[in-house]
């Protein structure tokens, strides 16, 4: 009976908030925070003047993906150098502006690795009459939706990003889950988001004292960083936040932060996929120095042994395209350009196509079809399923570093190549 209310709480969650999940998109990669949408009619073929409803021009530079609520779009964005930190709401239907505020001004803005990460990466959280915005250490605010007043703000949560921040927003029953690995520390903080305040803030337990695989010293910043986002996972029949750091993925208790277990990784750093959660494993692509695709097994209690791991690949696995779970296969695209499709029980190959140029953002999947989104602008559709079955390839002038938002029969994608870019509603 537990087991089945436990099921039943997480599914309540992770479908969190609007009745109709398909019409709104409140969060990185969806209403279940895995990339799925229930839309139809989506679309499978466009250009530049060919099933574009509407495309406005983006003033400065950001990678967050957008967010929809009702008839609004947001995004964040941020001045070339990152003292300027900006949020925007768009008119779903006619794409103009309609709100540009500036929350943040950040003097001494961290340095960033400007080839893949900007001031304004992290995605925003939206609900009826509510954003939740952050740029990391820069600040994190709550907006009401209607007239973009600011209703709290954090400007205490510091860390040194060192490549920028990355990790966007997760919502859970009232609480907003952030995680903060940096240089200099490596944190998780859940914040009431009635008032802003901890609720709770635990640092990670893994051990970074020790010189790097590489034999780099321990100042070397790249082997604490992380960027990715928590998710939300059945563990020993109870709810739990999947976190995934530098070194480590861990879960925590949602209500006070205990740590459940955590599983060390410590070949791969800098991990910015998020996790993707189904049928009692969770999918990680823990970073960098080597590709890497893990299967753990969520039960479990401390620090995890190596049988904890049901399978795991370097085959083509992604860097920063997170996974994406459908119907028993899991989907992924690597930064260099392989689609793959694999058995989700048991990591067996099921497809490869080469798609060709590089990718970083997740795909996204409904209407029957995947989408991957290329940074050279192309869009390629592809049938969910065992059968690698290419639909479409789509061309826009610029390409995407944000995973696109998809409410509705449309799709909110935002081009981020160059400076500035377009928000666009693709539709047929």
């Amino acid at each position: 009976m537990l087991n089945k209310l436990a099921t039943l709480l997480l599914g309540t969650a992770i479908c969190a908030s609007p009745a109709r999940a398909d019409d709104n998109w409140p969060q990185f990669r969806g209403p279940t925070g895995q990339g799925v949408t229930t839309s139809t009619n989506l679309p499978t073929t466009w250009a530049e003047g060919k099933n574009v409803k509407w495309k406005t021009p983006i003033k400065g530079r950001g990678w967050s993906s957008p967010v929809v609520w009702g008839n609004q779009v947001w995004l964040t964005t941020a001045d070339e150098d990152g003292r300027e930190l900006f949020v925007l709401c768009f008119d779903r239907e006619a794409g103009k502006i309609v709100h540009d505020v500036k929350l943040f001004t950040d003097p001494a803005p961290n340095p960033i690795f400007r080839k893949f990460n900007t001031y304004a990466s992290p995605t925003p959280v939206i609900e009826e009459g509510r954003i939740y915005v952050t740029f990391g250490a820069a600040g994190t605010a709550c907006l009401d939706t209607k007239s973009a007043s600011v209703l709290w703000e954090r400007t205490d949560l510091k860390i040194n990003h060192f490549r920028g921040a990355g990790s966007s927003l997760f919502e859970h029953q009232g609480l907003l889950y952030l995680n903060f690995d940096g240089s200099d520390a490596q944190f998780i903080v859940a914040l009431d988001k009635q008032t802003g305040k901890d609720v709770w803030r635990v640092a990670r337990s893994v051990n970074y004292d020790d010189l790097e695989p590489t034999g780099k010293p321990k100042a070397e910043g790249d082997y604490r960083k992380a960027f990715s986002t928590c998710r939300l996972a059945t563990v020993n029949g109870q709810p739990a936040i999947i976190s995934t750091g530098a070194k480590a993925t861990y879960a925590y208790e949602p209500k006070t932060g205990k740590e459940i277990w955590r599983l060390d990784h410590k070949d791969w750093h800098s991990a910015g996929a998020a996790p993707v959660i189904g049928d009692g494993l969770i999918y990680v692509a823990p970073g960098y120095s080597k590709a890497g695709l893990l299967a753990i097994k969520a039960d479990g209690a401390g620090a995890l042994p190596p049988t904890a791991i049901a399978w795991k690949t370097a085959a083509n696995a992604p860097n920063k395209p997170s996974p994406l779970l459908h119907d028993g296969l899991l989907y992924t695209v690597s930064d260099g350009g392989f689609a793959t499709c694999w058995d989700a029980k048991t990591g067996a190959e099921i497809w490869k196509q080469r798609l060709g140029g590089n990718f970083s953002a997740a795909p996204v999947a409904g209407d029957g079809k995947i989408y991957f989104f290329g940074e050279n602008g192309s869009t390629f559709v592809m049938a969910l399923g065992r059968e690698a079955k290419l639909l479409s390839t789509n061309k826009l002038d610029e390409g995407c570093m944000a995973t696109p938002a998809v409410a509705g029969k449309a799709i909110f994608l935002r081009t981020t190549v160059k400076a500035g870019g377009a928000l666009y509603r693709i539709e047929e």
